[in-house]
């Protein structure tokens, strides 16, 4: 089985913004409602943003709220998190997440698969 990937991590300085990518090749993420979760250093993972199959549900943490959009693009089978306006508190790990049918929860409970995580760094 393929893994979930994600992509588009880096270093920014605070108002910039950055792209995440996750994608799972095989698996046609349409079919999945995805979740993109936050680690901070030295804190537990947290929902950012999540989006069910069909686009009918989303949730944003507000933390994240007018700054993150989560979207997907069935055509490259991937689902991108758009982060705008970083600040230092967005610095973290950004973890994929998928589960089958419409989330019930943004949280690490109601997902299974994950990815590895991309590092996103936004320093001053």
């Amino acid at each position: 089985q393929s893994a979930l990937v994600e992509s588009g991590g880096g270093s920014v300085q605070p108002g910039g913004s950055l792209r995440l990518s996750c994608t799972r090749a095989g698996y046609n993420l349409d079919e999945y409602s995805i979740g993109w979760f936050h680690q901070a250093p030295g804190r537990g993972r947290e929902g950012i943003s999540c989006l069910s199959v069909k686009d009918i549900k989303t949730y944003t943490a507000d933390s994240a709220k007018g700054r993150f959009t989560v979207y997907r693009d069935s055509a490259k089978n991937t689902v991108y998190l758009q982060m705008n306006n970083l600040t230092p508190e967005d610095t973290g790990v950004y973890y994929c997440a998928t589960r089958r049918g419409i989330f019930k929860l943004c949280t690490l409970g109601d997902f299974g698969a994950w990815g590895q995580g991309t590092q996103v760094t936004v320093f001053s």
